[in-house]
């Protein structure tokens, strides 16, 4: 990565001038950066966000002011970085060009080092240690969200061994701050920073925050973010301790304490700014929610086991508790897929709480034709390949259907919620060959945005989708929830969102 970013026109050094936020983790990396960058955008600071992976167009993942970069600044410095790095090649190199991730991590640097911004916020890729954007030498600050197990052909089969990958974003004497995790992992992550003398501070509860004042607003659903919360206004506040100190007059800040052998952050009461920052953010694709007449869609792109236990808890919260007089039933669609070496069964098993009406598995490809659709391809794989993955999906589904219990004596079958319409769960599911189809399917022309031309042929030749389609018409409300993949939400926010594609 050094050599690339030399070849590239830059050195490390040119890097310290960013004043970078540098942020991992297992669960929460990505919200934890939204928040932290509009925090700090709401003092009128100018700021740069890189962040991965991009839902619906590559510029989304280098952002200035919160906004994906123009159509034209990226073409610019793509050809730019692209002409330097083919010019300097040679045959000493074993790779003479940088793979995807890592090219657009240069882009990213180049971009915002042009636009001169105040700051940086910088999502780790994958683990820590060895990700790309650990070529930052002297960060401001450093965060590390909830951790879990994810990427366990990368990054290790223990959250021990991610979390000593994720720790490898600590710098001697850079402060960083971590959420309560277990005791394994955080113990390494203490163990890490000790090592190099970086000072680690444990995040109070975002309710230590709200003591002696309203209680904070936040822009992203579901309880979980309140952790994301609870760390990015830690960054926000470190940040412009040590580099700006606008409004800094209204903190006060607690004496340090300990809790599990670990320093605890300062409990301060947030700034009007930080307030109006956390309440602005904004994050599409994770508990994310789109009303479109009888049709609501819930967009969480959730793919691990502690990111889908808190995607589950969203969504049944989310749900109308109870019915509206004189409605009908309501039908409760999953909307699912999972990639790479990720445990579909854990993910699917996690979801069955939520009964779902119908399942419905599709690849991460939004149309069947891949034109006019390059930002979404995933070139690694074939039709087959994802096609086949979507139907073992279905067979671990009805399987885990046909094991569920009933409720015990004298227990709740679920949340009280409107009621269902009748479910014939041993053949409640059904594979599309993308996205498209699914939704069509799934929205049944009730979508007053989403109207494609007309259905493709044979949309409803399999029974379920035949008598499906019956009742997804005719009800009162349909629900659908997204998740598995961020992959999938992107694709799925392309045809319900088409701003977002402009």
């Amino acid at each position: 990565m050094k050599l690339f970013l030399a070849r590239s026109g830059l050195q490390v050094e040119d890097l310290d001038q960013l004043n970078i936020i540098h942020v991992t983790g297992t669960k929460g990396k990505g919200s934890t950066c939204a928040f932290t960058e509009r925090i700090l955008r709401s003092y009128g600071l100018k700021t740069g966000f890189f962040s991965s992976p991009h839902l619906v167009q590559v510029r989304e993942r280098i952002r200035i002011n919160g906004q994906p970069i123009s159509p034209e600044l990226f073409t610019k410095h793509f050809w730019h970085l692209y002409h330097r790095l083919e010019e300097t090649k040679d045959g000493s190199s074993c790779v003479s060009m940088p793979a995807y991730f890592r090219f657009l991590t240069l882009m990213a640097f180049h971009v915002f080092l042009q636009e001169k911004v105040d700051l940086a916020v910088v999502e780790v890729g994958i683990g820590g240690a060895y990700d790309c954007t650990n070529i930052i030498r002297k960060p401001t600050v450093c965060g590390i969200s909830s951790l879990g197990i994810d990427h366990t052909s990368i990054l290790g089969e223990t959250v021990e061994e991610i979390a000593w990958q994720k720790g490898g974003i600590f710098k001697r004497g850079v402060p960083a701050f971590t959420v309560l995790q277990p005791d394994g992992p955080l113990a390494v992550l203490r163990d890490r920073a000790q090592q190099i003398s970086c000072p680690l501070y444990l995040c109070p509860p975002l309710e230590a925050l709200e003591e002696g004042g309203p209680p904070l607003t936040l822009g992203l659903e579901g309880e979980h973010q309140r952790s994301n919360a609870a760390l990015a206004l830690q960054l926000a506040r470190c940040w412009l301790q040590q580099k700006d100190h606008r409004g800094l007059g209204e903190l006060k800040a607690s004496r340090p304490s300990l809790l599990r052998q670990m320093p605890l952050a300062p409990v301060f009461q947030p700034t009007t700014h930080m307030r109006h920052g956390l309440r602005d953010t904004e994050w599409l694709g994770r508990t994310q929610v789109l009303r479109r007449g009888p049709v609501t869609w819930y967009l969480d792109g959730a793919h691990t086991a502690s990111s889908m236990q808190a995607c589950v808890r969203w969504f049944r919260q989310a749900l109308p508790r109870r019915p509206r007089p004189g409605r009908g039933p309501e039908v409760h669609v999953l909307l699912f897929n999972s990639t790479g070496d990720r445990d579909p069964v854990t993910l699917l098993k996690l979801l069955q709480p939520c009964q779902f009406d119908y399942a419905v598995f599709c690849p991460n490809l939004t149309e069947v034709s891949t034109a006019g659709n390059a930002d979404q391809q995933n070139f690694m794989v074939t039709l087959d390949q994802v096609l086949l993955r979507c139907l073992a999906h279905q067979e671990h589904w009805s399987g885990l259907e046909e094991e569920r219990p009933g409720p015990e004596p004298g227990e709740p079958a679920s949340l009280p919620l409107a009621p269902h319409a009748p479910k014939t769960h041993s053949a409640s599911s059904l594979v599309f060959s993308c996205i498209s189809h699914a939704l069509q399917w799934i929205s049944q022309g009730r979508d007053p945005v989403f109207q494609p031309p007309g259905p493709p042929p044979g949309l409803l030749a399999h029974p379920v989708a035949s008598s499906g389609a019956s009742v997804l018409r005719e009800a009162a409300a349909i629900h659908v929830l997204v998740t598995g993949s961020l992959h999938l939400v992107g694709g799925v926010l392309k045809l319900l969102e088409p701003a977002l594609s402009q």
